[in-house]
């Protein structure tokens, strides 16, 4: 059964229901909405309402594994099926859904589907909330919710593409049925919730806040016994399939419930959702692999305040994904918020740290004396302007009172932060840097190294379908190892392939295999690969740069040893043994993770930033002055 829409459409009008088995009806009787292939294109339309979608998404959703020639062809009859359904019955309905450069676009009222008019229920109890209006807070999420029929979209899941679009809506629904319980529970109703709520945690086990509701709500209900058996359940849960313990603030409602009779306050709450500032750039899509450093990055951030993490690795590794992806993990444990500033501008020009605090202390709410107008906005000559001595401590005094994440993004060195950081408090501070900012202490390191080769095969099936991959699968090995198997560059690679899909996977490897052309081919509308080694290359200092030149052009598949740096750069051990160090320093050049002497190590420089940098010091001479620097050798250093 379909609910109608809370604000009546005007008759004829269809309206559609997502929020169960995709159902449409007008007038109050239901439409037949055609063959399987036809309800697909629909239903993707529908989730991404007056968006236009792109026809290579149209197709992986009704063809994941293998599109025949006519894809195109049938997916535009389709599409007209859509268009007549949509029409009013005298013809005269304007045309619904438009064909654009970016894709097939549907035009729909809130009216005319429910998953608009849940959205806007949820807004307006949320504000409701906010306003701590917390009875018409209960009754818009309950009317929000009571349009949800089930999982979403449950009788097509099984395309790959409607699956992906469906779990983004069942997460929606989660959250605003979370709004609601806590809402209730602060009214003291929480016996209306706790049934709802053990259902939602047997199926959604690992999702906290779920938990921390039924918990509220059993307690609440006079079932403390009950309560405390929810949290050690999940404890062990959380043990036995992540190896981590409870966030803080789950273990704090815990024990509020062993040392007190009466109903603990939620951990979260409605209207703290709401006040709680947040503010993160989308949780990747894409996001793959990485399971080992993310589960290291939650246990780390989970356990321990006045916490500062360094993830460091080459350009393209994945580092700014992997840190919003833990902090879109860890909101319950945050209560204070979340948030996310780039420590460079567009340019990729350092910000100075001034800006990036002032930005800091908006996002926050922190209150930051301003500066003196002139003062610490140009850069010294020796580095970036510090803060404001009275900045400083007005930020650090704000750490030190509230529990907030904050992910500093791209990093380029040591001065650009350090007065950033929680000298005290329980905040907590995530680095994302290529170079390794050794002068931070003390820190917790994660390394990013490049992908698995099945990680990065995971990477580029989601981007290209998992049909295609399998169609030549040593020809999507040689692709990714191409692309050094770093996150950036598969993901550009398969994109690039998305758009290209009559272009044979093994046409494509070799294209990426042949050096000279590699980077030319790692190009994605206006993402490029080459730009960002650009960027890596610009960083370094232009001693950095020479000897990086010379290194990549003599490296075997970026690879080389001391000897090979000793005979590269045209100096002894002890001079090359520092060129190379500084240039691990600054990301440039990977080392093996292990203990290992000096001559026996084989340093590598990435394969895409080794075929730039052979680039650059063709272009620059470098590569062209054998034995330049040879008359300083040993203890004097290396001149290159």
């Amino acid at each position: 059964m379909i609910r109608p829409p809370a604000r009546p459409a005007p008759a004829g009008t269809v309206y559609f229901s997502l929020l169960g088995p995709l159902t449409a009806q007008r007038d109050g009787h239901p439409l037949p909405l055609g063959p399987r292939k036809q309800r697909l294109v629909l239903a993707t339309l529908l989730a991404r309402p007056n968006t236009p979608v792109p026809v290579d998404v149209l197709t992986d959703a009704v063809w994941p594994d293998d599109p025949p020639r006519t894809a195109r062809k049938n997916l535009q009859v389709y599409v007209s099926a859509a268009r007549t359904l949509l029409g009013s019955p005298g013809g005269e309905d304007r045309d619904r859904v438009v064909h654009g450069c970016g894709g097939y676009r549907l035009r729909i009222d809130e009216g005319e589907l429910d998953t608009l008019r849940f959205r806007a229920l949820a807004r307006a109890g949320r504000a409701a909330g906010e306003r701590g209006d917390l009875r018409t807070a209960a009754r818009l999420l309950r009317e929000a919710l009571d349009l949800w029929e089930g999982p979403p979209l449950n009788d097509l899941r099984d395309s790959t593409g409607v699956a992906e679009e469906a779990e983004r809506l069942e997460a929606r629904c989660l959250t605003v049925y979370e709004d609601w319980a806590e809402t209730e529970i602060e009214l003291g109703r929480a016996a209306v919730a706790v049934d709802g709520l053990r259902d939602l945690v047997e199926r959604h086990p690992l999702r906290e806040r779920l938990r921390a509701a039924w918990m509220n709500s059993l307690h609440q209900s006079g079932r403390q016994a009950e309560a405390l058996a929810v949290y050690d359940d999940y404890r062990q849960l959380l043990a036995r399939e992540l190896g981590l313990e409870p966030s803080p603030a789950m273990a704090a409602l815990y024990r509020a419930m062993l040392g007190r009779g009466r109903a603990p306050r939620p951990a979260v709450t409605a209207r703290d959702t709401v006040r709680r500032r947040t503010a993160l750039p989308a949780a990747p899509r894409d996001f793959t692999g990485r399971r080992e450093e993310l589960r290291d990055l939650l246990a780390v951030l989970g356990s321990t305040d006045e916490c500062v993490v360094i993830l460091s690795g080459p350009a393209g590794s994945g580092k700014s994904a992997l840190a919003l992806r833990a902090a879109h993990l860890l909101g319950d444990g945050f209560p204070d918020g979340r948030f996310h500033v780039q420590v460079r501008r567009e340019d990729g020009t350092t910000r100075t740290p001034d800006e990036v605090l002032r930005e800091l202390g908006r996002l926050c709410g922190a209150r930051v004396p301003e500066s003196p107008e002139g003062a610490v906005r140009a850069e010294a000559v020796d580095g970036p302007a510090p803060v404001p001595p009275e900045a400083e401590d007005a930020w650090q005094e704000w750490l030190s009172q509230h529990r907030a994440l904050i992910v500093l993004d791209d990093v380029p060195d040591e001065a650009s932060v350090r007065g950033l950081l929680p000298r005290s408090g329980p905040s907590s501070v995530v680095l994302t840097a290529r170079g390794q900012l050794a002068g931070l202490a003390p820190v917790h390191r994660i390394a990013l190294a490049a992908l698995a080769d099945g990680e990065a095969l995971e990477l580029l099936g989601r981007l290209i379908g998992p049909g295609r991959l399998r169609t030549d699968p040593g020809a999507a090995l040689r692709i990714v190892r191409a692309c050094g198997a770093l996150p950036l560059a598969v993901g550009v690679g398969g994109m690039r392939l998305a758009v290209l899909r009559h272009l044979p996977l093994a046409e494509y490897a070799d294209r990426l295999g042949d050096a000279s052309a590699a980077l030319d081919e790692l190009v994605a509308g206006d993402v490029s690969v080459r730009l960002r080694m650009a960027s890596c290359w610009q960083d370094l200092a232009a001693d950095d740069r020479r000897a990086l030149g010379r290194l990549a052009g003599t490296a075997q598949d970026g690879g080389f040893t001391l000897d090979g740096a000793m005979e590269a750069l045209g100096c002894g051990e002890r001079a090359a043994i520092r060129t190379v160090e500084s240039l691990i320093d600054t990301g440039a050049v990977t080392s093996p993770a292990g203990e290992v002497t000096a001559h026996a190590a084989l340093y590598e420089v990435p394969r895409l930033l080794c075929l730039y940098a052979r680039e650059r010091a063709e272009c620059e001479g470098a590569a062209r002055l054998p034995g330049a620097g040879a008359s300083e050798q040993g203890a004097g250093g290396c001149r290159v």
